[in-house]
């Protein structure tokens, strides 16, 4: 497995988005484990989760405590496995997201969040999405204290704009490990944000990478080119989509959620596949 770098730590250059394993048309948790578990075997070292994925307003942090517990099962060396969550987002069970980016209460979700998911630090906790409500200055002064007492090892922000990209990395004295941004061949407006990551070194994690799920599976019909592509080298359009997003910067690390061990096996195999710089243009055209 390649690898790439989230401040100093070295993850797989591809990861596993947690999300579809808890909300809406999740799995059961057998299949789930042993979607985690298939990824773990693969070489994937980097997982993305939120205490926002789940369904009921009973069930909080229920996709960090299935990660947490199917890395736990799994019989391998996990120790260099990075598990990236999130705080600030929020699901009454209603079907709603909410957002909550109180300096409070972002402290007391790390909190437990580091509980469900064991160990002294959480790897990397994201802010999951800028308040209107609250100043983002606040927000992010949260991330720095947990930074501080050593609740968190890495910080990162998701769904911002370049302007509250430099604002966290000033407010955080330069300790903004990542981004994450949705980016995709059907959402290219975070191509900034992807080219300021890259300026200041800094990991731009794409979330939902392959367009949603239901975008993933038709992927080569809305785009004839990664099709094309994908025909002619003899892999899948997602294999090409996620080849793509590596070849837009060392800094980028996809994490296209999965289901299905199958899908992650699939996706896995972008970071053997090279594309040429006639095929990059061709898909950064479509």
């Amino acid at each position: 497995m390649k690898t790439r770098l989230i401040a100093q730590h070295e993850v797989s250059a591809i990861g596993l988005g947690g999300m579809p394993m808890s909300i809406e048309g999740r799995p059961d948790a057998a299949r789930s484990v042993a979607t985690i578990h298939a990824a773990l075997e693969a070489g994937v070292t980097l997982f993305d989760t939120a205490d926002s994925y789940h369904l009921h307003s009973d069930e909080v942090g229920h996709n960090e405590t299935l990660i947490a517990g199917a890395i736990a099962s799994w019989g391998g060396d996990t120790s260099n496995v990075l598990v990236a969550t999130k705080g600030g987002h929020l699901r009454p069970g209603d079907g709603t997201w909410t957002v909550d980016g109180r300096p409070d209460h972002l402290k007391r979700a790390a909190e437990a969040s580091l509980k469900r998911l064991g160990g002294d630090a959480i790897g990397l906790y994201q802010f999951h999405r800028p308040d209107p409500a609250v100043p983002y200055a606040d927000s992010i002064g949260a991330l720095s204290e947990l930074l501080d007492a050593g609740t968190i090892e890495l910080a990162g922000i998701s769904n911002v704009n370049p302007e509250q990209i430099l604002m966290a990395s000033e407010i955080l004295g330069g300790r903004l490990a990542s981004v994450q941004n949705q980016f995709s061949p059907a959402f290219r407006s975070s191509e900034p944000e992807l080219r300021l990551c890259d300026e200041l070194g800094i990991a731009f994690i794409p979330w939902s990478p392959l367009g949603g799920i239901q975008s993933a599976e038709s992927l080569g019909d809305r785009f004839p080119a990664f099709a094309s592509v994908a025909a002619e080298r003899g892999v899948t359009p997602q294999v090409v989509c996620l080849a793509w997003h590596l070849s837009k910067s060392p800094h980028v690390i996809p994490i296209p959620g999965a289901s299905r061990p199958e899908s992650i096996l699939d996706s896995v195999q972008a970071t053997e596949f090279t594309l040429t710089a006639e095929e990059s243009a061709t898909l950064d055209a479509a």
